[in-house]
């Protein structure tokens, strides 16, 4: 491995454990075709990094739908049922009270609070759904020691395979074939 990444610059700690190569693309024909190739090379840990949205991105990184979706709507359905538990139990049959005449359980009065509660458990499991998809609160990331790096925000075009993949012996061989600006390898 040493004399495969004997051109790829080293940034970020000498001593530290590598996080992975960071490869930069000139423009996105260059980048989007590259995200297909890494994708059927087998690598399974790896991530695309652009300033713009590139259409078709993540169909090309063979990316399936967003489970937050499913946390959401599984949560938002729990909330309901809690709503309605409650409120049945409370009025049908803790404290049966007859209000203007309707039966102990007229669902229709408490509409607004099962919709109510149905959104507060829906969008709270949302947020802490989608950090702990994203592994968030991240203070710093071992990418951000790259300068180079720095210019995914405004111009430039990235992919970084990390060093836990299965296959990562074989992606400086891959990121070269791709004809990349310049490869680095991340340390943290």
């Amino acid at each position: 491995m040493a004399e495969a990444t004997r051109d790829i610059a080293v940034v970020g700690d000498e001593g530290g454990r590598v996080y992975g190569l960071l490869a930069e693309f000139k423009d996105v024909p260059s980048f989007y075709a590259a995200l297909g190739v890494v994708r059927e090379a087998g690598f399974r840990r790896w991530d695309a990094y652009a300033p713009v949205p590139v259409h078709g991105a993540d169909e090309q990184m063979g990316l399936s739908g967003s489970k937050v979706a499913w946390i959401t709507g599984t949560f938002a359905l729990m909330g309901l049922t809690a709503a309605v538990a409650l409120q049945w139990w409370t009025s049908a049959e803790d404290y049966p009270l007859i209000v203007a005449g309707k039966p102990f359980w007229a669902w229709e009065q408490f509409t607004p609070i099962m919709f109510e509660v149905a959104v507060l458990f829906g969008g709270i499991a949302t947020i802490v759904g989608m950090l702990a998809i994203n592994g968030l609160p991240r203070f710093n990331h071992p990418l951000f020691e790259s300068d180079a790096f720095l210019r995914a925000s405004d111009d430039k075009f990235f992919i970084a395979i990390e060093a836990r993949d299965p296959q990562y012996e074989r992606a400086a061989e891959v990121l070269r074939s791709l004809d990349p600006v310049h490869i680095e390898e991340v340390r943290a």
